[in-house]
């Protein structure tokens, strides 16, 4: 009886804990599209760790790095440290010719953000389904003119489509917009930050 009473506590938990990092990163990311930030891509010299570039400019990358900085994890100090001991699993070399890991940069181009989703994370499928895109997961793009993109799923559906609508800076501010399937879509992820990792559904 003990054991079976233990068990679903245990659910219990999990399923909370699930909620906590699906309601916290959606409440972040949601936060951003309130904001009036202008879109600017300009290489910055940042502090380490928790650097920023000035809080009224950002693109798309910078919606994520704030909305999981705000809920208390520093994406620039974890892809930095991995890049560090891993930076042939990165295409830093490939596509911009560098040869060790730039803290003011990396983690704001989208091809090293799904190198770590995919390192450090969870690789999903990618298809044709709202059904599979679910809130809190990572959505990458490839734009016309071979640009890359990405946004953060949420909870907020569509009503004339039925799709989750997207948190995402495209070049006018962050926006809250049903555009999933906008654009090809390159990537599927979820990373889910080690204080909400005690439970397994959280993932």
């Amino acid at each position: 009886m003990l054991k079976i009473l233990y068990i679903i506590l245990l659910f219990i938990s999990s399923t909370v804990l699930a909620s906590d990092f699906e309601e916290d990163i959606i409440k972040s990311a949601i936060e951003r599209t309130h904001l009036n930030i202008q879109y600017d891509g300009s290489y910055f010299s940042l502090a380490y760790p928790n650097g920023d570039v000035p809080e009224n400019l950002g693109v798309c990358t910078d919606v994520i790095i704030r909305t999981y900085r705000k809920m208390g994890t520093d994406l620039q100090k974890l892809v930095h440290e991995d890049m560090l001991n891993n930076f042939k699993s990165y295409p830093s070399q490939r596509i911009w010719g560098l040869n060790k890991p730039d803290k003011n940069i990396d983690h704001r181009r989208v091809p090293n953000l799904q190198s770590f989703f995919k390192r450090q994370g969870r690789s999903l499928k990618v298809s044709n389904k709202a059904v599979d895109y679910k809130p809190g997961n990572l959505v990458t793009w490839m734009l016309p003119g071979n640009l890359p993109h990405i946004g953060i799923v949420t909870d907020r559906i569509d009503k004339n489509t039925g799709n989750p609508l997207i948190v995402h800076n495209i070049g006018s501010g962050p926006k809250l917009e049903e555009m999933l399937f906008s654009y090809k879509i390159s990537g599927h992820y979820r990373f889910v930050p080690e204080k909400y990792k005690l439970s397994s559904n959280a993932e």
